[in-house]
């Protein structure tokens, strides 16, 4: 932050440039955006100050805040100024990137106002799908503080995976919603029945429930235009008490270029086990299945299973909302690698 003296200086050294205007307030918009895809563009911008132009109206040629961009402006800058904080005429200055804010209320009110960080991912599109919901709540394990509902663990991390792909411009669409839950922080997630399959009921029946998901994404596929269009499946496995599980995969035998993002997904998990639990390993894996999301899904799809709701050491993985959020992290980085691949073609 600035001393208040050097604020002083700053505003005396651009009294220089017009006494007539004694303090300039420059408006600094910050967009909401509901289409939660806009893009950022990745081009540094660079100025310098026309003659005799102070600081206030170098701000104010370029649509920047003193209350908002100023401390950032001079960190960016540093080393560029002459006396009193002057800008000097000889000198590019980098001009602050204007904060693209997004909005999507599915992420609750903590968190449904958040900021575009990159377009890393622009040009791509996912259709998230978490296991269950509605009347199904999936697998139910048996913690110390209370039950686990599978659908509400899927959900809270797909929800995650959606913000993190949004934040870097990745056109995303919630399969499953949940209008009332929002991303949560706490460890026994409430279970609910209120998901929706877009703004359709769940059908209690299986194979209706499988054929609405399934169905909901190819008609959202056919209305996208871009050429990286992936489908991802989240559920939570069920199994013996004993048996602790790694986060593993499945795609579509027929599937190339679903073998090849589970892949990548994979050798992400692999590298994170490595690096924060080098002492244990990492036994996920990869293989097929002939699953009917799988087999039926228009785009390229894999089904992510990310651990054992019986086994406690597997509950710490979902129960800490820090490892949930590494969940999706790291599925956000396997993505990320599998789509910087298909851009190299």
């Amino acid at each position: 932050m600035l001393l208040p003296t050097q604020r002083k200086n700053i505003f005396l050294c651009s009294m220089n440039f017009s006494r007539d205007i004694s303090y300039v307030f420059c408006i600094f918009l910050i967009v909401f955006i509901k289409d939660a895809n806009a893009q950022l563009s990745d081009t540094i911008k660079t100025d310098r100050p026309q003659k005799g132009e102070g600081l206030y109206s170098f701000f104010l040629r370029h649509e920047l805040s003193i209350s908002e961009d100023l401390d950032s402006f001079f960190k960016l800058n540093e080393g560029k100024f002459g006396a009193d904080s002057c800008l000097l005429a000889h000198h590019e200055y980098v001009i602050p990137c204007k904060s693209v804010m997004l909005y999507e209320p599915l992420y609750g009110k903590e968190r449904e106002k958040y900021t575009l960080d990159s377009d890393e991912m622009k040009g791509s599109v996912f259709y998230l799908v978490s296991g269950h919901g509605g009347p199904d709540p999936g697998a139910i394990g048996k913690f110390v503080d209370g039950d686990l509902h599978e659908d509400e663990y899927a959900y809270d991390i797909t929800l995650r995976l959606a913000k993190r792909l949004t934040e870097n411009g990745a056109k995303v669409h919630m399969i499953i919603k949940d209008k009332d839950d929002g991303i949560r922080d706490e460890r026994i997630l409430q279970y609910d029945n209120h998901e929706t399959c877009g703004d359709e009921k769940i059908p209690l029946d299986q194979v209706a429930r499988l054929k609405q998901r399934t169905q909901k994404v190819n008609d959202l596929y056919k209305l996208d235009t871009e050429a990286y269009r992936r489908c991802v499946i989240l559920h939570l496995d069920s199994r013996s008490k004993k048996k602790r599980i790694d986060v593993f995969f499945y795609h579509y035998k027929e599937s190339k270029n679903g073998q090849k993002l589970a892949h990548a997904l994979q050798a992400v998990f692999d590298s994170k086990y490595s690096e924060h639990q080098p002492s244990r390993g990492y036994s996920g894996t990869v293989s097929e299945r002939n699953l009917f999301v799988l087999r039926e899904m228009t785009p390229v799809c894999v089904f992510a299973e990310l651990g054992n709701i019986q086994n406690y050491g597997d509950q710490k993985r979902f129960v800490i909302y820090e490892n949930r959020q590494a969940l999706a992290n790291w599925m956000y980085e396997g993505l990320r690698d599998d789509f910087f691949r298909s851009k190299k073609k």
